[in-house]
């Protein structure tokens, strides 16, 4: 008995244990390794691993892949919006843009164009020395373009248009609301009928006159005869001293 266990002994030792390590992975591929490169205790496994013909076809999808990650990765053109509505939007929000903007170039050039230029600027308002202008006469400066008359009246012209005041006028205005001081009326040298250039110290009223119709204006410039509809018009004007004015 002791001998035939040593025997027993000796031949289990002799007898290879059966491998217990997990299979390596083997691919579906061309490159399998083939019967003779597998160890007896994987022969089994590798034949589990062998996918039939429906399985690879279910795992590719038409994607020419036997693997299932391909088709997960692949982008859906179905999500989204179709009808492109998203680029249409942002096209036309940028075509808006644009012609909002030069549309806004186009105003701005055209009201540059309509502003006074530099020369008629520096027109815009003179300083006239009535210093010299003796008392009962009158200056004639032009002023944007346009004939003005100051006139340096005396004190009986003064009292005449106060008392016309209360007279029977086409344009009614009293004389105090037509002057700065007394001595000094400042008109446009404008008839209102036609635009002519009335004379001073003439007519019927020992203002002005204007010959073209015969309109008659008294020492205030205001109509008293003729076909003129209103009296002579007041520029914006300011004393700066006793003997200088600024038009304008």
């Amino acid at each position: 008995m002791l001998r035939l266990n040593r025997v027993n002994c000796r031949v289990q030792r002799l007898v290879p244990k059966p491998a217990t390590r997990q299979p390596r992975f083997f691919s579906t591929s061309a490159s399998a390794p083939t019967r003779t490169e597998l160890r007896e205790g994987d022969i089994d496994l590798y034949q589990s691993f062998q996918p039939n013909e429906a399985t690879l076809k279910e795992l590719s999808q038409g994607h020419n892949s036997q693997d299932h990650y391909f088709a997960e990765c692949v982008r859906d053109r179905s999500v989204g919006d179709p009808t492109n509505r998203t680029f249409t939007y942002f096209m036309l929000g940028s075509a808006k843009v644009a012609y909002a903007s030069v549309g806004r170039l186009t105003v701005l050039k055209l009201l540059s164009t309509m502003s006074a230029s530099s020369d008629v600027m520096a027109m815009a308002s003179i300083e006239v020395d009535i210093g010299a202008v003796p008392v009962g006469n009158s200056l004639t400066v032009k002023w944007r373009g346009k004939p003005v008359f100051i006139r340096h009246r005396t004190d009986k012209e003064i009292a005449a248009a106060v008392a016309d005041d209360t007279a029977s006028l086409r344009d009614p205005q009293k004389d105090v609301e037509r002057y700065q001081k007394s001595e000094w009326m400042v008109v446009m040298g404008v008839c209102t009928h036609l635009g002519c250039v009335p004379i001073p110290n003439a007519g019927e009223y020992a203002g002005w006159f204007c010959p073209c119709h015969g309109s008659h204006y008294d020492t205030s410039g205001r109509i008293r005869k003729g076909p003129a509809p209103l009296n002579l018009e007041v520029p914006p004007y300011e004393f700066l001293t006793d003997s200088k004015i600024k038009l304008g």
